[in-house]
């Protein structure tokens, strides 16, 4: 019943908003944000109840010969961790919303697109079966479409949203060629469970057993890769995620802290027996989760806009996660395993705690927004401290749990889980990489702060910023709690399935993750204290490795100049020699004859005079050549 509730309120939620919104007026907001309190208080019971650990069924829908995918909802720790992280994060931004977005004309239509995203993403963790979750990630990505463009008026926005829909249609194909290989692979069953026992020793796909290939389980489990590659940002198809700053900032806070981007993750996850069944795709997905987290690290350096530097490091922290699946499969196939009865993932320990500093971050960022008349550019801030006192507490709170403040924050313990996978995957690239880039977040991020809230203010807007109203402040006090508290043993206890066993943590690990933390934040100290404008001057990290401007060269190139060739071919071959040329010829032919069937006495005499001349000519001239 409470799986029922979580996952249809909101699409009824949904429904009933953007169906009437014009008729509801007002009401459309109590509608979507009373709908994400009752599912919220759902999850608290599903959180509470004992654990399944089994398929329910919700809704039959195909069933054709060896092919079961119904609406299917798996119930164990991880979808009932899960749903709490998207449901408390949802209400949060929904309440959220209600202050920062009271004066937009378009109320009802945001907060309707807002249960449709929450409808879409708890399908997604819900999902029993590939199929599902699937069709629910495609809704993920129109309702991110309709969120990003809420403000379509803005050419910015419209782009945003259109390079959002489309970056992530590249990644969507691949998943899509992953579930059939599966499907086919296994009996016509994509079912999550049926799937890793075929996976197991013995089974139909396991290693040795009859039929088993291991480049057919590489090229599986790199197309399924692939989906998680474009929903969670990874290279290459990271650049769509900056661009979704034009949107409102209560969906960025939504977007980039526990629903889509965090669906990639959780979905390696899920077929993470998949990862473990293939050594060169285990590697493949660490070492592109490693790349792109050092260099979305490196972007968030040069950062002017408050927003973008908190879209980077999303960007980089999604790398850490991606890494993190590959590295904990590595060491699988290295013949470790995860210690505890019911270890948890790093990867899913630290998307636990990140989603609630950079939920926090982002409302955060909002905040100030909201308090500076809307002005995102930090050396255009300043000296709010003394203006938004909560506000930035609570930022700051955030800022040194993405840090990973030791022995302290939540994002210290993730972050060391982080770490000590990239240590024991026998990897020293992966190990170096990822302390690297702890490096550069303590950096940035503390670049951020210094900036934006110490010194003086810089312009009238930020000399004139004050406190923004309670019903914003809630949600920031409510998620700096959990961004203190989330790691720590006692605390939401059901949800420590998420959190590795307890080891003594290798020295080589808590030393790298300690002085990352002490460097990173000196030298930002250091280099922008007492600051009016930035000592650095990095263009490439600045202008984003230029990877917007080689994609515009590459579709000029590639996609423009073979449009145009497609084209002329049509125009000129398919229209024109084979449609139209024929078609020519016999209109002029009908036009001609024609002419001789116009009702006139003269030209019936003349045609009757060529047939007689005609056959005299025959008969005289022709046929007795033929006879001799």
């Amino acid at each position: 019943m409470h799986a029922s509730i979580i996952l249809l309120l909101p699409f009824f939620s949904a429904l009933v908003i953007l169906l009437g919104h014009r008729q509801l007026k007002g009401a459309a907001v109590l509608i979507s944000v009373g709908s994400s309190i009752i599912s919220f208080i759902a999850c608290l019971f599903l959180l509470a109840a004992a654990d399944d650990n089994k398929v329910q069924m919700l809704l039959p829908f195909l069933d054709i010969g060896h092919l079961h995918a119904n609406i299917d909802v798996l119930i164990d720790k991880q979808s009932r961790g899960m749903m709490f992280i998207v449901s408390f994060i949802g209400m949060l931004v929904h309440i959220f919303s209600l202050g920062y977005m009271k004066d937009d004309e378009a109320k009802p239509r945001f907060f309707g697109a807002l249960s449709l995203f929450m409808f879409s993403m708890t399908g997604i963790v819900l999902a029993g079966n590939l199929i599902m979750m699937f069709i629910f990630w495609e809704l993920v990505g129109l309702s991110s479409y309709l969120l990003i463009g809420h403000w379509y008026q803005k050419a910015s926005a419209a782009e945003a949203c259109k390079k959002a829909f489309l970056t992530n249609r590249i990644g969507d194909f691949g998943f899509m060629i992953g579930i059939l290989l599966l499907f086919g692979a296994n009996g016509g069953s994509v079912n999550l469970d049926d799937l890793k026992t075929a996976f197991a020793t013995g089974g139909p796909l396991g290693v040795g057993a009859p039929g088993y290939h291991a480049g057919f389980t590489t090229a599986a489990a790199l197309c399924i890769f692939l989906g998680a590659v474009g929903k969670s940002a990874q290279f290459p198809l990271h650049v769509w995620l900056p661009d979704a700053m034009e949107g409102p900032t209560p969906v960025s806070a939504l977007i980039h802290a526990a629903t889509m981007v965090a669906a990639g993750v959780y979905m390696l996850v899920r077929v993470s027996f998949l990862i473990e069944a293939s050594p060169l795709a285990a590697e493949i997905i660490a070492g592109i989760g490693a790349f792109t987290a050092l260099m979305a690290a490196l972007m968030a350096t040069q950062q002017n806009d408050i927003k973008r530097v908190l879209a980077y490091s999303t960007l980089s922290q999604l790398g850490y996660m991606v890494m993190a699946v590959g590295a904990v499969a590595m060491h699988i196939q290295h013949g470790h395993q995860l210690h505890g009865p019911n270890p948890g993932h790093p990867a899913m320990f630290h998307l636990y705690t990140h989603a609630f500093f950079k939920a926090m971050l982002f409302l955060g960022s909002g905040a100030v927004i909201y308090a500076c008349h809307h002005e995102q550019d930090i050396w255009k801030m300043g000296g709010l401290r003394k203006h938004m006192p909560v506000t930035f507490w609570t930022f700051l709170i955030g800022t040194l749990a993405l840090m990973g403040l030791p022995y302290i924050t939540s994002g210290f313990y993730s972050k060391e889980a982080i770490l000590g996978a990239a240590y024991d995957s026998g990897c020293s690239i992966l190990f170096h990489s990822a302390s690297l880039t702890a490096l550069l977040t303590s950096f940035y991020m503390m670049r951020l702060v210094i900036i934006a809230f110490f010194g003086k203010p810089r312009t009238d807007s930020a000399h004139h910023a004050t406190e923004v109203p309670l019903i914003m402040l809630l949600p920031l006090v409510l998620l700096a709690v959990f961004s203190v508290l989330s790691a720590w043993d006692g605390f939401a206890t059901p949800l420590q399935a998420y959190k590795p066993a307890h080891e003594p943590p290798h020295t080589t690990v808590l030393a790298a993750s300690i002085l990352a933390f002490l460097i990173g934040t000196g030298g930002a100290i250091y280099l922008y204290r007492g600051k009016d404008k930035d000592p650095l001057s990095i263009k490439l990290f600045a202008n984003k490795f230029y990877f917007d401007e080689i994609y515009t060269v590459i579709v000029r190139i590639c996609q423009d100049r073979l449009a145009w060739i497609v084209t002329a071919l049509e125009r000129v071959l398919v229209d024109g020699l084979i449609a139209r040329l024929p078609t020519a010829i016999v209109a002029r032919l009908g036009a001609a004859t024609r002419m001789l069937q116009g009702g006139h006495m003269q030209g019936y005499t003349f045609l009757l005079g060529g047939g007689v001349i005609g056959v005299i000519y025959l008969v005289v001239f022709v046929l007795p050549r033929l006879g001799h």
